[in-house]
């Protein structure tokens, strides 16, 4: 029997299943086995026969008789861990939701009153004899209670079905305490199943849908394409490619209700934990409470009950971000992944999965009707629709035909020779503001850089603070002790010291600015606006998302000041003006995919202005205005832009022309990145003449040490991914003790 564990690049191991158990545990259940000197819970996944020669250990332990991970979403796994070339165990723990690795997960400890001695309420809460608790048989007199048991015993009296644990330390009743009356026998504790519902935190978004809304001619000629797709059956992918304010949501919710009416599933897919709130609140109020979420803002408890729903079939919807691509749907009719082009579906840890190219494989494996949604497409998706692999459904028009906002470009050059260097908010921006604030209308700026500044450094001897185990500098944030610099890779922190540490002349400064600074800029300038701000920072506490773009959508919130966060999905039909700082931050990065980053990101912010009745304008700074990204974005010219950035990838041979794989190679010292990333390249060399695919490198990474590592890349580049994937596992696969320190990432989003 083969059974992926929680090791990190490891393959399934075979295990006997002892006589005492009469059959084989089924695929996807749970079991305990021994791997070195400890047990760990791992998952079934094959019920391979052992080969000759071999002796595998028994297996410790069957945890389930029914399979707990469906056998559908093991074989998704399986995929996964093949095409990512990560452990099957990596690809399992990404399924499994939390707490699976213990049997009794997330049960919640209920206390309830015990009358084993006959006491009533009123006896309890009275004065008793001082006499010892004379065990089960004593009478009411033998029982002596302090001050706080006999006040735990008076909340537990007049709560006939008990209280939670929970609940009781809320009330000050602590858990040492509730013990002791436990073991007198005054209480008893039972575990029992409490769905915890997350709803309750997204019902907070005020979101309202008109029942019998009509759709106009591009939505209705979108839904009858769509729903043709998902009746006539099996396994299809469609691109719904819909400028901003063009109502692809609502497309969604129709298509979702033919597709449920017909007794399939649903799975939505979202990029940002900042849009599930309002979608899965907007989901709901159409199908009540058969609607799922999942995502990692969730407590881990939620999260568990809200998978345990799904996975009972009690679940008709599901909303969620990347992970949710293996929500354990029994027969999914509909994948959605909205915002496809997000970077967010990618994930950086392994298995290093794209979630919607495995949404894609779950639709294949399923028979079921994949929709794309996104005003600014990937170049993959695209070079898919126009080439006819993919069905290309388009809405050019918003609803209503309101118009698009309007965008007008500041250079910033001219900025600082009027203004001086140090000008963050242009001229034309700020009288935008004014105007809008004056109006009682909203505003969004968005910059994607968090922190006050950038980096710290000396004036008179020139050092800047760095990360001590990254090759960044650290961040400036504001902190309550002081200013504070953080490295945003390892979380490296110290506090900014008055004095240079080299030279200890007292000349620091800082340099650049993030959503910080930008905040405090907007405060200083218009004192009376309520000014809000969005970043991985200020959303760091439980439901503080939610609250803030609650407050924004109710009109608490004049001005929200935010990073990417702010940019995608969200409908405020209040703000009338987005103002971009810095829209060229991400174009002097070292990828290849930076020109597209930066046309979808400014497209998607300037199309969150004028969703309502009054028109919208969007004011981009940069210091580059003539770069095709910025101006194809201004006019919101998504083809123009696909063929210049087309034929820029074709000459380089980036993907979409052909497929690529990254591999980063870490070490103590640069050497020793160097000449283990030689080794490979070396051992690679043969293949890749066999195949006929590129290696580039090995180079030093652009990132060249992280945590504490130096690394050192290489590149695979060609036109037949499986023969590259295979190529290096082969090789990795003769070095067992160079490839734990191989980073591997397929179809990568990133190449620093």
């Amino acid at each position: 029997m083969s059974v992926a564990v929680p090791v990190p690049y490891l393959d399934p191991l075979t295990y006997n299943v002892p006589t005492s158990y009469p059959d084989l545990p089924p695929i996807g259940a749970r079991v305990r086995v021994p791997i070195g000197s400890r047990t760990v819970v791992g998952c079934v996944v094959a019920h391979a026969t052992t080969d000759a020669g071999a002796a595998p250990r028994d297996v410790a332990g069957v945890l389930d008789e029914e399979p707990f991970l469906p056998p559908a979403i093991v074989d998704l796994c399986g995929w996964v861990a093949d095409y990512y070339m990560a452990g099957f165990g990596d690809a399992i723990g990404a399924a499994m939701p939390p707490g699976s690795r213990r049997s009794d997960s997330f049960k919640t400890q209920r206390v309830v009153w015990a009358t084993s001695h006959g006491l009533s309420a009123v006896e309890a809460g009275s004065a008793v004899a001082p006499k010892p608790l004379g065990g089960e048989g004593g009478s009411r007199a033998d029982i002596s209670l302090t001050a706080k048991q006999q006040a735990a015993l008076e909340i537990l009296a007049a709560a006939p079905g008990g209280l939670s644990m929970s609940a009781l330390r809320d009330r000050g009743v602590s858990s040492d305490l509730t013990r002791r009356l436990a073991a007198r026998g005054l209480v008893a504790v039972r575990a029992e199943r409490d769905e915890r519902d997350p709803f309750e935190r997204a019902a907070q978004m005020d979101v309202t849908r008109e029942d019998g809304r009509l759709l106009t001619e591009e939505q209705q000629a979108a839904v009858d394409t769509l729903v043709g797709l998902a009746d006539a059956g099996g396994f299809r992918v469609a691109l719904l490619h819909g400028v901003t304010g063009s109502g692809k949501t609502e497309i969604y919710l129709r298509l979702a209700d033919r597709v449920c009416g017909s007794g399939r599933q649903v799975l939505l897919m979202v990029p940002e934990i900042a849009l599930t709130p309002s979608v899965s609140a907007l989901f709901r109020s159409a199908f009540g409470t058969r609607v799922a979420i999942q995502h990692s803002a969730l407590s881990n408890g939620e999260r568990h009950d809200q998978w345990q729903r799904i996975r009972r079939g009690e679940v008709d919807v599901v909303v969620g971000t990347r992970s949710a691509v293996f929500a354990p749907l029994a027969n999914p009719g509909l994948i959605i992944v909205d915002e496809e082009h997000d970077t967010s579906y990618k994930q950086e840890e392994s298995p290093r999965y794209h979630g919607r190219d495995v949404a894609i494989v779950r639709g294949r494996n399923s028979g079921a009707l994949v929709v794309l949604g996104s005003a600014t497409p990937s170049m993959e998706s695209y070079q898919n629709a126009v080439s006819g692999k993919y069905s290309h459904v388009t809405l050019e028009r918003r609803v209503l035909d309101r118009p698009l906002a309007a965008v007008r470009l500041v250079n910033m050059r001219e900025e600082y020779a009027e203004g001086g260097p140090d000008v963050v908010i242009s001229r034309a921006l700020g009288a935008a503001i004014e105007q809008r604030l004056a109006r009682r209308e909203q505003v969004l700026v968005l910059l994607n850089r968090r922190g006050h500044a950038t980096a710290v450094f000396c004036r008179q001897c020139g050092d800047t603070f760095e990360c001590p185990n990254c090759s960044v500098s650290l961040t400036v944030h504001r902190a309550r002790a002081g200013w504070q610099g953080r490295c945003h890779y390892c979380n490296y922190s110290m506090a900014v010291p008055t004095s240079c540490r080299k030279c200890a002349a007292p000349y620091l400064e800082t340099t650049g600015f993030g959503t910080e600074k930008i905040e405090q800029r907007l405060r200083e300038r218009f004192p009376a606006a309520r000014v809000g701000r969005v970043d991985r920072d200020s959303v760091r506490r439980k439901g503080a998302l939610t609250s803030l773009l609650s407050k924004f959508a109710t009109g608490e919130i004049d001005v929200l000041v935010g990073t990417q966060m702010i940019a995608k999905g969200h409908d405020f039909p209040r703000v009338t003006l987005v103002g971009v700082i810095s829209a060229d931050v991400g174009l002097g990065l070292a990828d290849f995919r930076a020109a597209e980053r930066t046309f979808q990101l400014l497209t998607q912010v300037a199309g969150r202005a004028g969703r309502g009745e009054r028109s919208g304008e969007a004011i981009v700074q940069t210091l580059y205005p003539g770069h095709y990204s910025i101006q194809a974005a201004c006019r919101q010219d998504y083809p123009a832009f696909f063929e210049r950035e087309l034929a820029f990838r074709r000459g380089m041979r980036y993907p979409p022309h052909v497929a690529m794989i990254n591999a980063v190679i870490r070490g103590r010292t640069f050497a020793e990145a160097m000449h283990a990333a030689t080794d490979i390249v070396r051992s690679l060399e043969p293949s890749a003449e066999r195949a006929r695919f590129l290696i580039l490198g090995p180079a030093p990474a652009p990132l060249g040490r992280l945590r504490g590592e130096h690394r050192v890349q290489f590149f695979l580049k060609g036109t037949r991914r499986a023969d590259m994937r295979t190529g290096l596992k082969d090789v990795l696969a003769q070095m067992p003790d160079l490839k734990r320190r191989v980073t591997v990432d397929v179809d990568p989003l990133s190449v620093l």
